[in-house]
């Protein structure tokens, strides 16, 4: 595992920053110690300086991974959130949306929601910003990319697209294999 790059970092905070605002800086330094990001075969690791350590005895050939997976890099060097990422994003989130329950399981399928399904949206959410998605019952499903801002929703066709699926918890199932 390698320290991030200064090209990879500035890729890296920009597509956090996009759902959770100035809030990474509360992901790095927390409370319970000092955590970084960590890049192994294109893959980004959040880790604890602690375990990062410790880490450091067993060699990187044998190293598979080690923390939280954030995401990976494309070939094309541009950022992609994994789900794994979502338990430490939701709760920094600026902009959420909350799905109605019968909505629920069309979103954890991998589809678009709807303004149908739509229970909730966070105040001055704009147009193509990340959004967290939660359940009625505030359980964070996921996220993705609001299609229209809080004012276009307000005046919208019920099966208009409002927000663009990006990940959702149902990957656990359907992507079992591939998911690290």
């Amino acid at each position: 595992m390698r320290p991030l790059t200064d090209d990879e970092t500035k890729v890296l905070f920009e597509k956090l920053s996009k759902y959770i605002g100035e809030n990474i800086k509360l992901l790095v330094d927390r409370p319970d110690g000092i955590y970084c990001f960590r890049l192994q075969n294109d893959r980004v690791y959040y880790v604890s300086e602690k375990i990062l350590k410790l880490a450091t005895n067993i060699s990187r050939d044998k190293l598979v991974s080690l923390g939280t997976c954030f995401g990976k890099f494309t070939k094309t060097q541009k950022f992609r959130l994994h789900i794994t990422a979502l338990d430490f994003l939701a709760p920094y989130a600026k902009f959420k949306v909350w799905v109605k329950p019968g909505a629920e399981q069309s979103f954890l399928y991998g589809n678009h929601i709807l303004k149908s399904g739509l229970g909730r949206i966070t105040e001055n959410t704009e147009r193509y910003q990340g959004v967290v998605v939660y359940s009625m019952a505030d359980v964070p499903l996921g996220f993705g990319v609001a299609a229209k801002s809080t004012q276009e929703c307000r005046r919208m066709d019920p099966m208009a697209i409002v927000v663009f699926h990006q990940a959702d918890i149902g990957e656990y199932v359907r992507k079992e294999d591939t998911l690290t």
